[in-house]
């Protein structure tokens, strides 16, 4: 019999665990590389959790044990309460993974894409049309139901990509970068199909480098560099690691970044952070009231400031300033 969506959900919700992910002192080498080093991982049933670092961190290594794809050199993983290397055939029939590119055949038409799916899930062939029209009609695809995948946008085809990963629906939904690639449009659309996903009652466990996706969509997150949990807890707390204020200053002339410097330096001591893009500064404060002193010591230096704001530390600059590296978002703005 097939499974409603929504009833599944339901039912997930009767028999609800604590966390839905968990893992102790995770590790996997290849060859020489230590791709993940002693993770401690635990995510929250029902819940968005989102999994950072820079590219070459060991993200994508934890999806793939999580989803017995690979198995950990040692330490102990548990998803939807299984153990994973003990017990991998049932993890699989309670996980979907969406990889970073989308793994749907070209030369079929989005119905038949789900619809093969579907069979191959074991659906009937009335169940698996009835599923794929409902998932093309949630996903805005119903349009393009009969059109073969290969006309699609980047963005439909990584919307046909995540409802195929929902034709029978998970309790845990990995996705490993899904907006990789998108316009912003797209990538927007992506969101509102993650919350939509999470509402219902399916935990999600995201890997990204965008920031401002994490920041929007995941309740906790965890920064993994060289294989290392080296940051964890929410956006507000992660913020609030760097430092609690911070004053953004952006420069009308980026030569005048030494300067700039200087003055800052003159007023706040050592507590400019790493930044990626050469017109913007930002510093942390002990108070807010040094943010005027800050203005004054520019001026006097003779800086030219297009404009001044204080607030948190956003989660760019945290990132950067945990793993050294800018996130993909920082980099892309930095590019326009």
């Amino acid at each position: 019999m097939s499974r409603d969506y929504r009833t599944v959900a339901s039912l997930a919700s009767i028999h609800r665990m604590t966390n839905a992910i968990e893992t102790q002192e995770l590790a996997k080498s290849f060859g020489t590389t230590r791709a993940l080093d002693g993770i401690d991982l635990t995510v929250r049933e029902g819940s968005v959790y989102g999994l950072l670092g820079p590219n070459g961190a060991g993200k994508t290594t934890a999806i793939r044990i999580l989803t017995t794809l690979i198995k950990a050199d040692s330490g102990r993983a548990i998803v939807g309460g299984l153990d994973v290397a003990r017990e991998p055939g049932a993890v699989r029939r309670k996980v979907g993974l969406t990889g970073q590119y989308a793994s749907v055949d070209e030369d079929l038409t989005g119905t038949e894409n789900l619809v093969l799916v579907g069979r191959l899930l074991g659906l009937s062939w009335s169940e698996a049309r009835r599923r794929g029209t409902e998932l093309l009609e949630a996903f805005a695809l119903s349009d393009a139901a009969a059109r073969q995948v290969r006309t699609y946008s980047g963005g439909m085809r990584r919307r046909l990509d995540i409802a195929a990963s929902l034709v029978i629906v998970p309790a845990i939904l990995f996705l490993d970068e899904p907006t990789t690639g998108l316009d912003p449009r797209a990538r927007n659309q992506v969101w509102d199909l993650v919350r939509r996903i999470a509402n219902e009652g399916t935990t999600v466990l995201l890997t990204t480098q965008y920031l401002d996706e994490a920041d929007r969509l995941a309740e906790r997150l965890a920064v993994i560099d060289h294989g290392k949990v080296i940051a964890e807890g929410t956006s507000r707390e992660l913020k609030a690691s760097v430092g609690a204020n911070a004053v953004h200053v952006r420069l009308a002339d980026a030569t005048q970044g030494d300067a700039a410097r200087e003055a800052i330096t003159r007023v706040l001591g050592d507590g400019i952070m790493p930044a990626s893009d050469p017109m913007m500064i930002s510093a942390r404060l002990t108070s807010t009231a040094q943010a005027a002193d800050v203005l004054t010591s520019l001026a006097q230096a003779g800086v030219d400031v297009a404009e001044f704001s204080v607030g948190t530390p956003s989660l760019d600059e945290v990132f950067l300033a945990l793993t050294g590296k800018p996130s993909k978002s920082a980099t892309e703005e930095v590019e326009r």
